[in-house]
Formats: C-alpha cells, structure tokens, sequence
C-alpha cells in the first residue's frame, strides 16, 4: 500500500509568528467589541479578560500535548489518542463544519464592507474573494504564509497605532486634551446592567477570539512545529492582554459606552472623538483585511482538518491528493465549495438557510474546546509529566476549572432565549458527526474483512 501523502514544510518562523499573532485577531474585535460594551457598559473589559484567561488555558493544554507529539498535524488526533476515535472524528468533523461556515461568513462580510465604497452585488463579491483565497491556498503553503503575514500584519498595525494615540488622549497627552477616565463611571456606573452581565458577555466574546489553535496546525508545516507551538502559546497571553483587553479599555475610556456610534464601528466611534479624519474609511479598509485574514486562515484549517480525517480513513480517500508543491489540493477545493454554497445561502436565503448554518454552528468550537481539554487530563496522566517540555500551569486544579467554565458557558447560553437555539442546533450537528462517524467504522470495517492488509497498517499507524 503506497504512503500517505505528505505536506510540505513550507512556513518559516516569520510566518507562523504572524500566523500566532493575527489568529487570536478576527474581525469580531472590529465590530462585535461595540454589541458587548453596549450590554456591558464600561465594565466590557473585565468580560474580554475573563474570557482571554479561558482561551489561554485551552491553548496551553494544546500545546502541552502538541509540544509532546508534534508530528501529526492536527488536534484531533490528541482527542483520538485520549477519548477513542468516536472523539477524533467528532473534533476534526466538528471543526471543520464550524470553520466552512465562518469560511462563507466571512467572505458576506467582506462584500458588505466593499459595499461601502461600491454598488456591486452582494454574491458576485463573495465569490471573488472565495475564488482569490482559494487560488492562494492551492498555489502553496508558502503563498498562504506570505498572504497571511501581510493581512496579520495590518491588523495587528491598526490596533497598536489605535492604542498608542488612544492612551495619549486618555493620558492627557493630546492637544487640548487633559488627563480624563470619566467615562468609565459618568454614564450610569461601571456597570449600569449589574455584576452578572459580565458573565453572559463571556458567551459572546469567547467566539471573537477563537483562532490561536490555527497555529498548532500550521506548525506542522514548518521545520521546527516543537519551538513553533511553545512561542504560539507562550506569546497568546500578551496578544490578548494587548489586542483585546487594552484595546476594549480604551475605548469605552474615550467614548462613552452607551454612544449610539459604538454598535456600528467602536474603533471609527473612537477615532472620530479623537478628531482623526477619514476614520470610516481607514478603518472599513482594517476590517475588510482582518475579514479576507480570517477567510484565508478559515479555508487553511479546513482544508488542512479534511486531510488528516482523510489520512485517518474517517473522510473520502480522493481528500488525500497533495499537488507537487505539497498542498491538500482536493481537500482545499472540497472546503472552498461548501464555503461558497454558505456564500449562495447568505445571498439567496440569509433569514432561513443561513441563519440556520450559523446557529448550528454557533456552539461547536466550544465542544472542540471541551474535547480538546478532556483529552490533555487523559494524556497527562497516562503519560505522566517526567519527560514534559512544556506543561500546563498547575495541573490538574487549571484544568478541571476551565472544563468547569466551560460548561457553564454552555448553560449560559441554554438559559439565554437569544442563545438557546445555538446550543440546540450545535448539539444537533455534533449528534449528526456522531452517527455518521458510526457508518464510516461500519464501511471501513467492511472494507478491512475485504483487504486485510490495509487494516494490519491501520493498526500500526
């Protein structure tokens, strides 16, 4: 039986830096930021730090069990290894179903942004920017990098620039401008909806900073993925603190939280009362690059996921055809077709079809989370800690309690009238992988009763 295809180890440190960095950085930050200040008040921060400290703990636990075994590829093997295969398929079905969608998500969005500037059609723009991230991704690994780098690389500018010139206003040092932190009490309090809002903010904020796991499965395409996945989850923590909780500070410091502009585009709300021109324009054009970043990061992981459920036997055998350059070429084309019909649907059928893609989407990568977090108590303790080169923080207390978190978060959203058809849905979807994942072992134990030697490899993998 002829090997399993490989990938090539074409990303260089310089890449998969910025791929770490930009991937906790989706376009949510932009505009979703406003949704939570809105329902927070100025207090909005704290519900960003919390949830930063969730992430954090998950990515650690990741490259804890990536740094011991970096050579697969793909987290989902972790969970395989840990919990049984049922929980490989779930993780690596799961995560590409969550990523498809954001795949179709993002490319609407980012037709509407161009719509700002330009009366074009809604589907016609999405499928230029589906056909474009497409073209990047099987041109090469390299060429996704090098993409990467740059769409990474101006959003993390924009947001450095906007805390620098941010914490010069609040400081008092701008022109005619004295030293002010009012609005963080003057409107109501600090926090005018109470305590509790805090916590119900976390649902929503979690779902803004999923990515930094991107860089655990891009490291298996460079030529060190053991230093890759140690500086991705050692530099997380100061990306978040930066990014998210300074960033979110600063704003409702500079713009009172209940301004009707913050709903729209906090950062242009905040340039804007600084007095800094063209702010609509110069940060729409910062939102459609964190956009067309996230769709490019979004066709990567998916198609990068549909391999290795291939090389595992758990998708069609044809998702395994790697180009002479080294990339997944089927797998890329298989996600890019799923992302588009999203496309079609948000076009065509955005308050039926697509609302319901959404919704059933909205929970998963917490039940990936959670999976991923059942399997790092089960390997550290069937492999133990003796030979670990990087550990997560006190285990197994860290652990337990962000499982625990977790799930709370998964009752929030059940006891939320609003949320509740996410988590339903989510459930819904997870329970479909799960019974398809039962007739894939079905055909594939059929399949090995006819060609024994195949199963015998299987069981050597």
């Amino acid at each position: 039986m002829a090997a399993t295809p490989t990938l090539k180890k074409a990303l260089n440190q310089r890449q998969l830096r910025m791929i770490a960095i930009g991937g906790v950085i989706g376009a949510g930050l932009f505009v979703g930021s406003g949704v939570v200040i809105g329902d927070t008040g100025p207090g909005a921060f704290i519900t960003y730090a919390l949830s930063g400290v969730l992430i954090i703990m998950v990515m650690r636990m990741l490259a804890e069990m990536a740094v011991a075994n970096p050579s697969t590829g793909s987290f989902a093997d972790y969970s395989r290894e840990a919990l049984g295969h049922w929980a490989g398929f779930s993780v690596g079905w799961l995560y590409w179903y969550f990523w498809v969608i954001v795949v179709g998500f993002e490319a609407i969005a980012g037709a509407k942004i161009v719509q700002y500037w330009v009366d074009v059609p809604l589907w016609l723009c999405a499928l230029v920017f589906m056909v474009l991230m497409t073209a990047t991704n099987l041109f090469s690994v390299k060429s996704y990098g090098e993409f990467e780098f740059w769409f990474a690389g101006v959003k993390v500018a924009a947001i450095l620039v906007f805390i620098a010139i941010g914490a010069c206003f609040v400081l008092g040092l701008w022109p005619h401008k004295s030293l002010d932190f009012s609005n963080l009490t003057s409107h109501s309090g600090f926090l005018p909806m109470g305590a509790g809002v805090i916590t119900v903010g976390i649902v929503t904020v979690i779902f803004s900073m999923v990515g930094p796991e991107i860089a655990t499965i891009a490291a298996a395409e460079s030529s060190d993925p053991e230093k890759a996945v140690a500086r991705a989850a050692n530099s997380v923590i100061m990306r978040i603190l930066v990014f998210y909780v300074l960033s979110v500070f600063l704003i409702v410091t500079i713009v009172p939280w209940n301004d009707s502009g913050l709903a729209a585009s906090p950062f242009v709300a905040a340039f804007t009362e600084m007095g800094i021109p063209y702010a609509d324009h110069i940060m729409n054009a910062v939102v459609l690059t964190a956009v067309l970043s996230c769709l490019n990061s979004g066709m990567y992981t998916a198609s990068r996921m549909l391999f290795v459920l291939a090389a595992r036997r758990e998708a069609p055998a044809p998702l395994l055809t790697v180009t002479v350059r080294g990339v997944p070429a089927n797998a890329i084309l298989f996600s890019s077709i799923v992302g588009f019909a999203c496309v079609v649907a948000a076009a065509f059928a955005e308050k039926t079809i697509f609302a319901f893609l959404l919704n059933s989407s909205g929970a998963i990568i917490l039940f990936v989370y959670l999976l991923i977090a059942v399997s790092q108590i089960v390997l550290r303790y069937r492999r133990g800690d003796t030979e670990l080169r990087l550990a997560m923080w006190l285990f197994p207390v860290l652990s337990i309690l962000t499982i625990l978190a977790m799930l709370a978060i998964l009752v929030q959203m059940y006891l939320d009238d609003k949320l509740r058809s996410q988590l339903v849905l989510s459930l819904l979807s997870w329970a479909v992988v799960i019974g398809l994942y039962f007739v894939a072992k079905r055909f594939n134990r059929g399949k090995d009763q006819r060609n024994p030697a195949d199963a015998e490899i299987d069981e050597m993998a």
